[in-house]
């Protein structure tokens, strides 16, 4: 059975940081990432990172987040700095399984970007 699992959301104020972790457990993963599904909007992609450290980030997010990826815990880190209000979104983790390639969402955990 595979689960995908994330932690680390909360409240922080605006430029402040905060990491956020997911593990996934149950298969062999390919591709994994974020999305963020600000209130009332679209899911939207925010990184994703391949097995062999293949990064992509959403304009948006360039140089203040950072995806990493720790392969033998199936676990991967978004290291978000410099928040802004415009944050403030539901965040939710992907994982892409191998072969035969299925995505499989985490619950979501949220990021509050306030003062």
């Amino acid at each position: 059975q595979v689960q995908v699992v994330e932690s680390g959301g909360g409240l922080v104020q605006p430029g402040g940081s905060l990491r956020l972790s997911c593990a996934a457990s149950g298969s062999i993963f390919s591709t994994m990432g974020w999305y963020r599904q600000p209130p009332g909007k679209q899911r939207a992609l925010v990184a994703t990172i391949t097995t062999g450290g293949i990064i992509d980030y959403a304009d948006s997010v360039k140089g203040r987040f950072t995806i990493s990826r720790d392969n033998a815990r199936n676990t991967v880190y978004l290291q978000t700095n410099n928040l802004k209000p415009e944050d403030t979104a539901v965040y939710y983790c992907y994982a892409d399984t191998r072969p035969f390639s299925r995505r499989y969402w985490g619950q979501g955990t949220q990021v509050t970007v306030s003062s």
